[in-house]
């Protein structure tokens, strides 16, 4: 069971004698242990119920005397071993033994990153335990937790459009975004949604604005002030990471268009089915059609070459690469309109 669908879940699945957390994200695995928690115990971390063992100090014996001690302040006991991957490696027949009679009362939590499912281990906790998987959110997935946390946690309506635009700006660590939520929800007060234009003023403040004006620029064929904007984040100490991820925002959905164009569209409906923002459809639609076909198809194509070169895939400096996307994504004849 991945970590989301157990957050969700009204009524705790069955845990069982053990339950292991498996995978990179933390912020996954602190959530799903508050409410392991809360649900077998009936409190928090300062539940006198509850015992933590370093992974890399645990020994077995020492675990289980945890597990079958009775405990003087409830009936269940919960035993949680962080950073387990070394115990587990080193204590795996000791453990699958343990499993064969397992305290009746206490929960043993493995808090491990890889998790191999062929060993007789994590067949006896898929038989008679709760595996949650806490790996990353990327894609679709993604932009689900953002709305539901916007939702659940403050209340706020989180457009899907605005969801893209956070996860593009800061990034898809769970922390980071969770902190992003929390500011956003502040910052629009009594307001019940979250729009674009918030996350773009608040998570993105002076720099996104100087990325869409770049991307405005492109549009109404002015590719020398693009360069211009260009050259002021670059000279202001901004990532060009972030700058292409936000200029990828913009003209992905542009890409998306000359898909549907493709496959029947007429342009004016392609624009608005790809989630080009109403106010600049028409701006967009002109700039395909002064782009012309050839260089329309290639759009989505940059983005991703400049996205790789900028990772590593070409050894040479980043403001030339963004550079090359500017003028690439102004047209051909670009190169003359510079100022």
């Amino acid at each position: 069971m991945h970590a989301v669908a157990f957050l969700k879940a009204k009524t705790l699945p069955t845990v069982g004698p053990i339950a292991v957390l498996v995978g990179d994200e933390r912020h996954l695995k602190r959530a799903a242990f508050d409410r392991l928690v809360r649900d077998i115990l009936g409190g928090d971390e300062e539940s006198l119920g509850l015992t933590r063992f370093p992974g890399d100090e645990a020994d077995l014996k020492t675990v289980c005397d945890e597990l079958l001690t009775v405990s003087m302040w409830g009936d269940r006991r919960l035993v949680i071993v962080d950073g387990a991957d070394r115990f587990v490696s080193q204590y795996r027949e000791g453990l699958e033994k343990y499993l064969g009679h397992p305290a009746r009362k206490s929960v043993l939590v493995l808090d491990v990153k890889s998790w191999p499912k062929t060993t007789r281990l994590a067949k006896a906790v898929a038989k008679i335990g709760l595996e949650i998987e806490c790996s990353p959110l990327s894609g679709a997935e993604l932009l689900r937790w953002l709305i539901d946390a916007a939702r659940s946690e403050h209340g706020k309506t989180l457009s899907r459009d605005a969801a893209s635009l956070i996860r593009e700006l800061a990034g898809e660590n769970l922390d980071l975004l969770e902190q992003e939520l929390a500011k956003l929800a502040a910052f629009v007060g009594g307001r019940s949604t979250i729009e674009t234009d918030d996350v773009r003023t608040l998570v993105g403040g002076w720099s996104t604005e100087t990325t869409w004006a770049i991307a405005g620029a492109l549009r109404r064929g002015k590719t020398g002030e693009a360069l211009d904007l260009l050259d002021q984040l670059l000279n202001s100490g901004e990532s060009p990471h972030k700058i292409s991820a936000g200029l990828t925002f913009v003209f992905r959905r542009l890409a998306q268009a000359v898909e549907r164009v493709r496959e029947g569209s007429s342009l004016d409906l392609a624009v608005r089915e790809a989630g080009v923002f109403p106010r600049e459809a028409g701006e967009s639609t002109a700039y395909l059609k002064r782009l012309g076909r050839s260089e329309a198809l290639r759009i989505y194509s940059r983005l991703l070459s400049t996205d790789v070169n900028l990772k590593g895939g070409l050894t040479i400096d980043e403001r030339l690469i963004l550079e090359t996307l500017v003028v690439n994504l102004g047209g051909s004849s670009v190169l003359s309109r510079r100022n």
